[in-house]
């Protein structure tokens, strides 16, 4: 088994508002993030203990990545997961939405919402593999996707030329200088990770 992760990011400068949006993702969508409705922990919060109430908190790690971008690591984002959670929170939040799942280093997938809509995708991987699993961009709209992330036409030629995912992955985060090699997992056990990004609970 090869490397696994995902995240999101938002492009967006306003942390507060980002914040609140992610906030409003957890109570109005717990279940995106893997969670059940808390309105029965809502009937009962009264004979709930303390730490009962802790555990039905969401937890998100959250680092204003750049002056234009804040990126998102949760335990429920992996590959298969993350392209939901990233769908809605596009329909509470008005900037784009960009999410990464990475899968045992046979494809990276890379996809932008807004408005609830996907707007482009790219994913990365050797032809066989793509052949294997039956992928297929959503929509594969390049130009969206360049000016999006704000990249020069030369080196966005070679990011979207690259087969292997993870040259995909180091190409991405030199030219967005976004915590693209990032998971919930990883944080622990990873200093850069740990003084970049901080713990929110809601």
């Amino acid at each position: 088994m090869g490397r696994s992760f995902a995240n999101l990011h938002i492009k967006s400068s306003n942390l507060e508002k980002t914040i609140e949006a992610l906030r409003a993702l957890g109570e109005d969508f717990p279940e995106v993030l893997g969670r059940s409705s808390n309105q029965e922990s809502e009937d009962t919060k009264s004979i709930d203990s303390p730490n009962d109430s802790q555990e039905n908190n969401v937890v998100m790690y959250i680092s204003r990545s750049n002056e234009n971008w804040i990126s998102v690591l949760h335990d429920y984002f992996v590959w298969g997961t993350v392209k939901k959670v990233g769908k809605v929170l596009s329909t509470l939040i008005e900037e784009p939405v960009m999410t990464a799942g990475f899968i045992n280093d046979e494809i990276f997938e890379l996809s932008i919402f807004e408005g609830g809509t996907i707007q482009a995708e790219r994913i990365f991987c050797h032809s066989l593999t793509r052949d294997e699993y039956g992928l297929q961009e959503a929509r594969l709209q390049d130009d969206y996707l360049q000016e999006t992330l704000d990249i020069r036409n030369e080196d966005f030629d070679g990011l979207i030329r690259a087969t292997i995912p993870a040259e995909a992955v180091d190409q991405l985060s030199a030219l967005t200088s976004l915590p693209i090699w990032s998971d919930w997992e990883w944080v622990p056990y990873e200093e850069d990770l740990r003084e970049r990004f901080s713990k929110y609970e809601f």
